[in-house]
């Protein structure tokens, strides 16, 4: 194999009450990646569209993963990388990680799978401290593993897979506006109260426990964030209007993606999902923010060969 091109998919984190813990990778948006072998060792990046992005390769997240696993593996030979962002950084929904995760999905294709999707997450969470400081797993994992993923520890780092219900469907907006990750950590509280972190605890595993019995009800009632959402929710102009329309419309439940500007949804069905879309829409089409908006199945699979 001289060269391979992957899709790497668009992730929602946090999905309310499971801050840094819980994510689902989307199949509608995502990055796309070519990887050539080259004779010469070490990484090249010679293309970035759709997004200004470095071209350092001690700084991006995709080059510096795969800088990182050649050197790991010792490889003999180099890797000449294009990138194509198919969504916005700073948007909530993982850019950085879908170029850390695709970067580390990609090069092990030239290494005959040598590493699990359990190493491979280790490697994309150094492409997101790299880009954001923080070497969270939970966007990473959700886009290699696919489907919706916990990261139950993070020393030792454990990812269980969970099933996703079959009429699943996401509708997210993103409000052309950017949140940093830094900026968005830096409001989180430095404490909680106990009552709150036993409500939140309760409602992970409410949320597990639904998408293993395809409980919708369930979901819907543990789609509940008193943790990070009222924090961060004032960075987001009009999030409780986008909020309430979604839930009126139908919706199991909305909230934050990620650290945000991106507003998520949850909904049983696509008539469902529709609905949902179009009171979104009608409810921020007048706020003078330009947005965009996309409904999508959750990806089961996360990274996709292309060819």
């Amino acid at each position: 194999m001289k060269t391979l091109k992957i899709f790497s998919p668009a992730t929602v984190a946090n999905v309310s009450c499971g801050f840094d813990s819980m994510g689902f990778a989307v199949d509608a948006i995502g990055d796309e990646m070519t990887f050539t072998k080259t004779a010469e060792k070490g990484v090249k990046i010679t293309k970035i569209t759709g997004a200004n992005l470095t071209y350092d390769v001690d700084k991006n997240a995709a080059s510096a993963v795969v800088k990182k696993i050649l050197l790991e593996a010792n490889a003999n030979f180099g890797i000449e990388l294009t990138i194509h962002k198919g969504f916005s950084p700073g948007s909530g929904l993982g850019s950085s990680a879908a170029s850390a995760a695709g970067a580390a999905f990609g090069i092990n294709q030239f290494l005959e799978n040598k590493y699990s999707e359990l190493e491979l997450t280790k490697f994309a969470m150094f492409g997101e401290e790299v880009a954001c400081g923080t070497p969270i797993a939970d966007n990473v994992a959700a886009a290699i593993y696919g489907g919706f993923v916990l990261v139950r520890s993070y020393e030792p780092l454990d990812i269980i897979k969970l099933p996703v219900p079959e009429k699943l469907r996401v509708v997210a907006i993103h409000p052309q506006i950017e949140v940093k990750t830094k900026g968005a950590r830096e409001v989180l509280p430095k404490e909680i109260p106990l009552k709150d972190a036993i409500t939140q605890w309760a409602n992970v595993g409410g949320l597990v426990s639904g998408l293993y019995t395809n409980n919708y009800e369930l979901i819907s009632n543990s789609l509940v964030d008193l943790v990070a959402e009222p924090a961060r929710k004032s960075l987001i102009p009009f999030f409780d209007e986008v909020k309430e329309s979604a839930i009126k419309a139908g919706a199991l439940g909305a909230g934050i993606s990620g650290s945000g500007p991106t507003i998520y949804a949850l909904c049983e069905g696509d008539v469902i999902a529709e609905k949902v879309h179009n009171a979104i829409n009608e409810a921020y089409k007048n706020t003078g923010i330009d947005f965009e908006i996309f409904t999508s199945k959750v990806n089961p699979v996360g990274m996709k060969i292309i060819k």
